[in-house]
């Protein structure tokens, strides 16, 4: 079933829900659509899977019920530059749970979409589980990825006029990450300016104990991130917080896993190939299912 849902701020989104209606729901906000020819090709070349959503649900459905949408790519389409606060996201996800009938459902988030999944947690009772990949569930990097996103805003402002090179066709080792002008919607960028400046007071080691339900944080072995002087020269170090935290955040009820292999880094750790495995034996041990 697929259903066209108005969210907080008017705009539109395709969510679907698929699977055994028996089964436990796992929501999924990562559910790319699928891209083909070029694109894919261009896609391939960072090491993302272009029918990464597609990929995600078949390797699930079997076993739970997938409600899927992919809200990263609604906000770069519908932007919310002054309003894409954590509150509100965590309304937009509980609207569309009501809007699908949805009750209770387990969260899988990537990256920003994970520390989402944190916020979602401590705000509602309705969570069966949560797994966050690629952002750590205590000192998470907030003040980094301030300075991160503030910094591309800024270029994103000073930007608009200059012509720049297409570097839609190169691969990660062309890219001169020193030296790389951002140049796209300055209100795709603010609305992330707004969501990290309002977890800038959060203070995500007073929320454990909020949070009693089984729960799973992963990252690649090599998810550091160095920024040169262009956004703010400073390291979001998300494999250092979770390893320095595995011991602390055991005692709170995470399960915690490193994923290992060639060049495991913050863009290979999120595609399905590498998350299936891991997510799926823990979300039927964790929600007491049955192979």
């Amino acid at each position: 079933m697929e259903k066209v849902i108005k969210l907080m701020d008017d705009s539109k989104i395709k969510v679907g829900l698929v699977g055994n209606s028996n089964s436990k729901t796992i929501m999924l906000p990562v559910a790319k659509e699928s891209v083909y020819g070029q694109e894919a090709e261009n896609l391939k070349l960072w090491g993302v899977d272009p029918k990464l959503g597609e990929h995600f649900i078949n390797g699930l459905v079997n076993q739970f019920k997938i409600l899927y949408f992919d809200y990263e790519g609604h906000r770069l389409i519908h932007p919310n530059p002054d309003n894409l606060t954590p509150e509100n996201i965590v309304k937009d996800f509980l609207l569309i749970a009501d809007e699908m009938n949805v009750e209770k459902f387990s969260y899988y988030g990537y990256s920003w979409l994970a520390l989402v999944g944190l916020q979602l947690a401590i705000r509602t009772d309705r969570l069966d589980s949560l797994i966050m990949g690629g952002f750590p569930p205590l000192d998470g990097p907030y003040k980094e990825m301030m300075v991160v996103t503030n910094k591309t805003y800024e270029q994103a402002l000073n930007n608009q006029k200059s012509s720049n090179i297409d570097q839609d066709h190169l691969s990660p080792e062309e890219v001169d990450w020193d030296n790389i002008q951002v140049k796209i919607d300055t209100k795709q960028t603010k609305q992330f300016v707004t969501m990290y400046n309002n977890l800038m007071e959060f203070n995500d080691r007073d929320i454990q104990h909020k949070l009693d339900i089984p729960k799973l944080a992963f990252s690649g072995e090599k998810d550091t991130i160095v920024y040169g002087d262009n956004f703010g020269n400073v390291t979001v170090d998300i494999i250092g917080i979770l390893q320095k935290n595995k011991q602390e955040l055991e005692h709170h009820g995470w399960d915690i896993e490193i994923l290992t292999g060639d060049d495991m880094n913050h863009t290979k750790a999120m595609q399905p190939i590498t998350v299936l495995p891991l997510i799926k034996p823990w979300l039927i041990k964790n929600l007491n299912l049955s192979h």
